[in-house]
C-alpha cells in the first residue's frame, strides 16, 4: 500500500472510531491490509439484526403486504428482545416523480424518517436501501443513461435528507442487485454495470456533506449471492472505491432442497451443514480476512413462506442455530429476515417460541440440540428404550421434564454421554388414549434454549380414492392417524419421474402438495398436476414417523382419479427400501416388535439410482445460477434453478438406452467440474411475481 493511500486508510479508520461505543482510541498502521478495523466493531456492534420486511418494501402501501403500520412500540420491542439492529427494506420507485427529478413523495420521506428516528431512539443501528427497485433498473442493459440517472436521483435525495443523522444510519446501495430475470447469470456486464451504480452511488453520499462524509456504505454482491465470482467481482469494487468505511454484504437462505424442501432434503444433514460452511468461509476468505467486515442482510429459510410445517420443526432449529452460531464464528452480523412471519407485530411476541428462543440464547452461545425432537408410538404396541443422539454444543445437560415433573435419571432415561436413552416404561406411562402429540419432554441444559421431545402416538396414515376432473388441485382425503407429512414422491409406472423438478422423484413441498391436518387432506396442487403427463402415476407419501403410504393417479386429459392402495401402508428402516431410505429424517418410531425406525435425511442413492442425475441437475443449474438466494422480480431466481434443472433432465419418454447414456455424461460432467454445493436460486419468502 502507498504512503498515501496508507494515510487515507488511516484518517478514515480514526473518524470511524468514533462510531462505535468503547473503541479503540488509537489506529494502528495495519500494514498492506487491515486485518482489524474499527468497521469491524462497528458491525460487531450490529449483531444481531432484523429485518422489517414486507413493509415500505411493499408494491403498495405501507400495510399492502399484509402487516400492520409500524409503530414505535414495535421497534422499541425489537430492541428490548436484543436485537441491535434493523434494515429497513424500502422500495422508492412508486413513490418518486417522473424524470428528470424523480421527486420521492415528501409525505413519504418523512414517514421514512419517523421510523429511522423511532429506530435510533431505540439504540438500534439502521439500514436502509434501495429494494425493490430492480425492476427499472434491470433495462440497464438497453437504457444505462436513463436508469443512472434515476439511480443518481434517488440516492441524492436520500442522502440529503438523512446527511445529519447520526452514523449509527448505513446506507446499503441496492437490495440484491441484478440485470435480467436470469438470476443465474454471470456476466462482464452486469458487474461493469454494477460496478457503475456503485462507484456513483459511493461518490454521490461522499459529496452530500454533512455526516455522509464518514457514513457506513454497504454494498451487495449481485444477486447478494455468495458464490466465489460475485464475491470477487465485489471485491474489486470495494478494492477501488479505496475507501475503508465500507461493508459488504450477502444473504443466505440455505441449501436449497433443503430450504424448500424438495429431492428428499428433510432433514438438517451433513451437506445442509457443508453448504452454510462453505458459503461462509467463501465471503469470510474474501472479505473479512482481508479487512473488509460483512453483513448476512437476509437469512432464512424459504419454506416458511409456504407452510408453516414444510421443514420439520427440529430440522429447522438445528438449521437457524447452526447458521447463526457460524456467522458469527466468522466476524459477520446476521439480520433475520422476517416479513411478518416471525414475530407478531400485533401482539409483540414470537409466533414460533422455540425458533425465538433459538435465536435469542444465539446471541450469547450456542443451544444444544437432538437427532430428533420427535419419538412416534404405535398406538397400543409393546414398548422399547428409545435413543437419541445430542448435539451438546459444550454444554451440559441439566434436567429432563415432563409437564412440572422432574424425570430421574436412571429410571425414566440415562444419559452416556451425548447419547440420551428413554426407558421404555417413560414412554408408556406418556403415550395416552389418543392419536397425537401425547407429552413434551424438555430438555434444560446449562446454557442456550431448552430442547423440545415431542411424544406422539400415531397410526398408519389412510388415504381415500378420489375422481375429479378440475386442474386447479385435488383433494385426497386423509386419516392421518397422529402422523404428519414429510415428503411425496412421484413416478410413472412406465419409468421415469413425474411432475415438475423432474430431476428428482420427491417433489417441493408447498408447491407440489401440501397436507391440511385441520381439513384432514393431501391437496395436490396445480402446479404439480399440470406438469403430469397422462397415463398411470405411482405416489409415495413419507411421513415423519418412517412411514410410507401408496397412492396411485391416473390421467387422461383433464380427468385425474386418485386410487387408495388398500392397506399398502407401511413403516421402512433406515437402510429398508432397496437402496432408497424414506425421506423424511426427523422422527423416531418405535414399532409394534420394538424396532426402532429413523431416518437422518435422503440416503446415497434414494432416488431410486437417480442420484448422478440429480447431481449432474443440480450442478448444472448450480454452475449457471451462482448461488444467490431470493428474488424481487416476475421469475424468482428459484424458478430459474428449477427451469436449470429441469433443462437438464431426462425427457419421460426417452428409453432407457438413451437415459443411461444421458445419465453417464451427467456423471462424466459432475467428476470434471467438482460438486460445488451452492444454494439454488431462492425467492427468500417463496414469494409470487409481485409480492415478496
Amino acid at each position: 500500500m502507498d504512503t498515501s493511500k496508507q494515510r487515507k486508510w488511516v484518517a478514515a479508520l480514526l473518524a470511524a472510531a468514533s462510531l462505535v461505543p468503547n473503541a479503540a482510541a488509537a489506529v494502528q498502521d495495519f500494514g498492506e491490509v487491515p486485518t482489524t478495523s474499527s468497521m469491524q466493531s462497528y458491525v460487531e456492534a450490529m449483531q444481531p439484526g432484523w429485518n422489517l420486511g414486507n413493509t415500505f418494501d411493499a408494491s403498495g402501501e405501507e400495510t399492502s403486504w399484509g402487516n400492520p403500520e409500524t409503530t414505535e412500540e414495535l421497534i422499541r420491542h425489537i430492541a428490548s428482545i436484543g436485537y441491535k439492529s434493523i434494515r429497513i427494506p424500502i422500495t422508492w420507485n412508486h413513490r418518486a416523480g417522473a424524470a428528470p427529478k424523480h421527486a420521492i413523495d415528501p409525505e413519504f420521506l418523512a414517514r421514512v424518517h419517523e421510523v429511522v428516528d423511532w429506530a435510533l431512539d431505540a439504540n438500534l443501528h439502521v439500514v436502509i436501501n434501495l429494494h425493490h427497485d430492480s425492476h427499472w433498473i434491470m433495462p440497464m442493459v438497453e437504457q444505462p443513461d436513463a436508469v443512472m440517472v434515476k439511480f443518481s436521483a434517488l440516492w441524492s435525495q436520500i442522502a440529503d435528507s438523512f446527511r445529519d443523522h447520526p452514523s449509527q444510519l448505513s446506507f446499503e446501495g441496492l437490495n440484491e442487485p441484478r440485470f435480467s430475470e436470469d438470476w443465474g447469470k454471470d456476466s462482464p456486464d452486469y458487474f461493469a454495470m454494477l460496478d457503475a451504480l456503485y462507484v456513483s452511488f459511493h461518490d454521490i453520499v461522499r459529496r452530500s456533506g454533512g455526516r455522509n462524509a464518514t457514513r457506513p456504505l454497504i454494498l451487495s454482491t449481485l444477486t447478494a449471492s455468495p458464490a466465489q465470482a460475485r464475491l470477487d467481482e465485489l471485491y474489486r469494487t470495494i478494492d477501488k472505491l479505496d475507501d475503508p468505511l465500507l461493508i459488504a454484504t450477502i444473504h443466505y437462505y440455505g441449501f436449497y432442497p433443503f430450504s424448500v424442501n424438495l429431492g428428499g432434503y428433510t432433514s438438517f444433514n451433513d451437506e445442509v451443514r457443508t453448504d452454510i460452511i462453505q458459503a461462509f468461509d467463501r465471503t469470510h476468505s474474501t472479505f473479512t480476512a482481508r479487512g473488509i467486515p460483512v453483513i448476512v442482510g437476509e437469512f432464512g429459510l424459504l419454506g416458511f413462506d409456504k407452510f408453516i410445517d414444510t421443514i420439520q420443526q427440529g430440522e429447522k432449529l438445528k438449521f437457524m442455530e447452526f447458521t447463526t452460531y457460524y456467522a458469527k464464528e466468522k466476524g459477520f452480523a446476521h439480520m433475520l429476515w422476517d416479513n411478518g412471519q416471525h414475530i407478531d407485530r400485533r401482539r409483540l411476541s414470537w409466533f414460533d417460541k422455540e425458533l425465538g428462543s433459538v435465536l435469542t440464547s444465539s446471541r450469547s452461545g450456542r443451544s444444544s440440540t437432538a437427532e430428533t425432537d420427535s419419538i412416534y408410538i404405535g398406538k397400543e404396541s409393546p414398548l422399547e428404550d428409545i435413543t437419541i443422539p445430542l448435539q451438546l454444543n459444550g454444554n451440559a445437560l441439566i434436567a429432563l421434564k415432563s409437564d412440572d415433573t422432574v424425570l430421574t435419571a436412571g429410571r425414566d432415561y440415562v444419559l452416556d454421554g451425548e447419547t440420551l436413552t428413554f426407558k421404555a416404561p417413560l414412554l408408556d406411562i406418556l403415550r395416552k388414549d389418543k392419536l397425537g402429540e401425547a407429552a413434551v419432554v424438555t430438555a434444560v441444559f446449562a446454557s442456550g434454549a431448552d430442547w423440545h421431545f415431542h411424544v406422539i402416538q400415531s397410526e398408519m396414515p389412510k388415504l381415500e380414492s378420489v375422481s375429479q376432473l378440475a386442474m386447479s388441485g385435488i383433494s385426497i382425503p386423509t386419516s392421518f392417524n397422529g402422523d404428519k407429512l414429510a415428503t411425496m414422491e412421484a413416478t410413472y409406472a412406465a419409468g421415469g419421474n413425474a411432475g415438475p423438478d423432474s430431476w428428482t422423484s420427491y417433489k417441493e413441498f408447498g408447491a407440489s402438495f401440501t397436507p391440511s391436518y385441520d381439513n384432514n387432506e393431501i391437496r395436490l396442487l396445480p402446479r404439480f398436476l399440470e406438469n403430469l403427463a397422462d397415463g398411470e402415476i405411482k405416489l409415495k407419501f413419507h411421513f415423519h414417523s418412517g412411514r410410507i403410504v401408496d397412492y396411485t393417479l391416473a390421467k387422461e386429459g383433464m380427468k385425474i382419479e386418485g386410487i387408495a392402495d388398500g392397506d399398502s401402508g407401511r413403516t421402512v428402516d433406515a437402510g429398508d427400501a432397496g437402496g432408497g431410505s424414506p425421506a423424511n429424517g426427523s422422527g423416531v418410531e418405535v414399532t409394534g416388535n420394538g424396532e426402532t425406525s429413523s431416518s437422518n435425511g435422503l440416503a446415497d442413492g434414494a432416488i431410486d439410482g437417480s442420484q448422478s442425475q440429480k447431481d449432474g441437475a443440480r450442478n448444472a443449474a448450480d454452475n449457471a445460477n451462482s448461488a444467490g438466494e431470493g428474488t424481487d422480480g416476475s421469475l424468482s431466481q428459484k424458478d430459474g434453478a428449477v427451469a436449470a434443472a429441469d433443462a437438464n433432465s431426462a425427457d419421460e419418454g426417452e428409453s432407457a438406452l438413451v437415459w443411461l447414456y444421458g445419465l453417464s455424461a451427467m456423471i462424466l460432467l459432475t467428476a470434471t467440474i467438482g460438486i460445488a454445493y451452492r444454494r439454488l436460486a431462492a425467492a427468500r419468502r417463496g414469494k409470487t411475481s409481485e409480492r415478496k
